[in-house]
């Protein structure tokens, strides 16, 4: 059992084992026979568990499709909810990813790389990605403007948020483009190499 399930009680372990166990089960299923091929109740049937179960989990299909995007950007949210936000907020909200990153369990890069993969050939999970993106990207504003204060600029606070979500976001891609080169310690120097071209790039002309 990791450590991460042994701090919680019983009832927690469980959920959190169900949880776990749709998300790889999805994974595998929708890799296999392909997304539009499997339904909930394949899902449901192969897990042994009810679709009311299903959904105390998860919202949608869609959703248990991109578990390890979320499962990045919750643990990355509480990580930030308790963060000193002391100098540039971008370099503050980047040094947050590389420990969320490194905080990740040990098999997650191969998940995120398998649903990147699997969403490239599926429009409705794309389709999905775009609105959780733009879901976290408010919730990351959001968090920073409670921690900052009444007198923050809401505007560049924004912006400054909106950079480091594109940067994340350019270098994932191109590590997924890379078939996932380097596992873990890839990702990160890709996001490393990404965010220190952000400079160049606001004065990138073609």
């Amino acid at each position: 059992m990791s450590d991460d399930l042994r701090a919680l009680p019983l009832r927690e372990r469980k959920k959190l084992r169900t949880r776990r166990t749709l998300a790889e089960t999805a994974l595998h299923l929708f890799t296999e026979r392909g997304y539009d091929a499997t339904t909930l109740d394949d899902l449901c049937d192969a897990v042994e568990v009810s679709k009311r179960t299903f959904f105390r989990n998860y919202r949608s299909k869609e959703d248990v499709a991109l578990a390890s995007d979320s499962d990045l950007w919750s643990t990355y949210l509480d990580h930030v909810a308790t963060l000193k936000l002391d100098g540039p907020l971008l370099a503050v909200l980047r040094t947050a990813l590389d420990t969320t990153l490194g905080a990740m369990d040990p098999d997650w890069d191969r998940r995120f790389l398998a649903t990147r993969e699997l969403s490239e050939g599926v429009p409705a999970l794309q389709s999905h990605s775009l609105g959780y993106c733009h879901d976290t990207t408010g919730a990351i504003v959001q968090a920073v403007t409670e921690r900052s204060g009444a007198d923050v600029d809401a505007v560049r606070l924004r912006l400054t948020v909106e950079i480091f979500v594109a940067a994340w976001h350019t270098a994932s891609l191109h590590w997924t483009a890379q078939g996932g080169r380097g596992g873990r310690d890839g990702l990160t120097k890709l996001v490393e190499e990404t965010f220190a071209k952000i400079p160049d790039a606001l004065t990138c002309s073609v």
